[in-house]
């Protein structure tokens, strides 16, 4: 696949979608930048969620790990379900409840003002860091597929791809997002399935064909009861999804903007719903693609694995045209989507619980949040480019990792409030939610050899905000 042809198909791309933005972003107010002035359909809305957690690392990296992994991301993608229930039943009518712009103000209302710092703290480190590894990835392919052979460094690269996100946000914010992101969600789902098409044509494989082809594979095992000890194990992975759904989800603002953009509770409830189970068949679709990526490769003799393997099977020349250009386009989709709303929510929370910005006047407001979305779309940079430097690790994985460390406090924080009445020593939460992920940095780096060979996978999550609960349960003022 040329080099121009990828650079026309990524213009074209970014035409369209900033057609998009342009028509949803007329007349947007800072309303509609921060929630969608509740106005958002639910249907519409739940279009967006499916694809509001399916980065350029689901598109990529997702089909990439069924050779290490075979089927066992579905065991995670189970408890998420779980997970968007007890969203929608908890979350979501408390959010609407109290009205608040971002979801952190709860813990201000709860605790008070350092539990309230530390949660908008804690959720943007780990927003900006976890956007920035899913939009590293994408950086990285486009950095194979057109900058390298245009000779174009990878700082370059980034620049561009963040100056891209940036423009198409700058104005609309959430209402932008939103229509976006069903855009992208229809380019994703198009790109896999008609991928999945055009290898099984390929490979001279009718319907019945495809089926045996893929369950017949020893990649494509889903549960994983039999060994305790591993991180595949079903329970390590069915309660890590359920809490990782529950955090990075319900209590991350970049999620949260598109449910809360409803017009009421029930609506939000039905976006949430419907979004969380279809999640669970497009995440199927993607896992069945990687069956097929790795069958074709070994058949034609391409030697990329991982997070390269969708790139270097669809433009490898051997397939017809449009695959390529399929694949270009569920990766930019996917791309520029995650990294427009990473940098919408971390403005919203970065304005609104750091600076405090709310109590300004409508034109107060506007300057300080433009100014704070131009210094966002700085730092995202800046982190991919360090993170480049450093990365050695499956990006998926990566993600994970860093959400089991960074939003533990944050789930343990919400949890403890939901659950107990009592009021706390607010001023000593930071050390908690500082000390809890430590602990569990020592637990996880000790485990295979304190624990008799066991090894944590995302259940860190829960153990994090478990630490931070009995910490704030030492924190509980006397009764007088």
């Amino acid at each position: 696949m040329s080099t121009l042809v990828i650079i026309i198909t990524v213009c074209a791309y970014l035409l369209f979608m900033f057609s998009i933005a342009w028509i949803a972003g007329s007349k947007s107010d800072n309303s509609a930048f921060f929630s969608g002035s509740r106005k958002s359909k639910w249907y519409i809305a739940a279009l967006a969620m499916i694809g509001a957690p399916m980065s350029g690392v689901t598109f990529v990296s997702v089909p990439g790990m069924v050779a290490s992994s075979g089927f066992g991301y579905l065991q995670m993608c189970l408890g998420f379900v779980v997970g968007y229930l007890v969203i929608s039943y908890v979350l979501i009518p408390l959010f609407y409840k109290l009205n608040v712009v971002s979801i952190y103000q709860y813990l201000e209302n709860r605790f008070g003002t350092a539990s309230y710092k530390t949660g908008a703290w804690f959720f943007f480190i780990s927003k900006i860091l976890g956007a920035s590894v899913r939009f590293f990835l994408v950086c990285l392919v486009l950095q194979m597929l057109v900058f390298d052979p245009l000779g174009l460094p990878f700082s370059l690269n980034v620049l561009i791809s963040v100056l891209i996100v940036f423009a198409y946000t700058f104005t609309g914010g959430v209402k932008t997002v939103i229509w976006t992101d069903s855009f992208r969600t229809v380019c994703m789902i198009l790109a896999v399935v008609l991928g999945i098409v055009f290898i099984a044509r390929n490979m001279g494989l009718d319907f019945s064909g495809l089926v045996n082809s893929i369950k017949g594979s020893s990649m494509s095992r889903i549960l994983f009861f039999d060994n305790v000890k591993e991180s595949q194990f079903f329970w390590k992975q069915f309660l890590g999804g359920l809490f990782t759904a529950v955090a990075m989800t319900g209590l991350d603002q970049d999620m949260m903007q598109r449910p809360l953009s409803c017009k009421d509770p029930r609506d939000s409830r039905k976006n949430m719903i419907t979004s969380g189970v279809l999640q669970v068949f497009v995440v199927f679709l993607f896992l069945c693609l990687g069956v097929l990526l790795y069958q074709f490769a070994a058949a034609n003799g391409i030697s990329e694995t991982g997070d390269k393997i969708f790139a270097a099977v669809a433009t490898s020349g051997i397939l017809p045209g449009i695959v390529g250009i399929l694949f270009i386009i569920g990766l930019v989709a996917s791309a520029y989507g995650a990294g427009g709303s990473a940098l919408t929510s971390l403005t919203t929370s970065f304005t609104v619980d750091i600076l405090g910005a709310m109590k300004k006047d409508e034109a107060g407001l506007t300057k300080t949040r433009k100014m704070v979305h131009v210094g966002m779309a700085v730092l995202m940079a800046l982190v991919i480019i360090v993170f480049n430097k450093l990365s050695n690790t499956s990006a998926i994985n990566a993600v994970y990792t860093l959400a089991s460390y960074t939003y533990g406090p944050i789930l343990g924080m919400f949890a403890f409030g939901l659950a107990c009445k009592r009021k706390v020593r607010d001023r000593f939460v930071p050390v908690v939610a500082v000390v809890a992920p430590l602990l569990c940095l020592v637990l996880q780096l000790n485990s295979d050899r304190w624990f008799g060979g066991y090894k944590f996978s995302y259940e860190i999550l829960l153990i994090n905000a478990i630490l931070v609960i009995i910490g704030l349960c030492c924190l509980i003022e006397r009764r007088r």
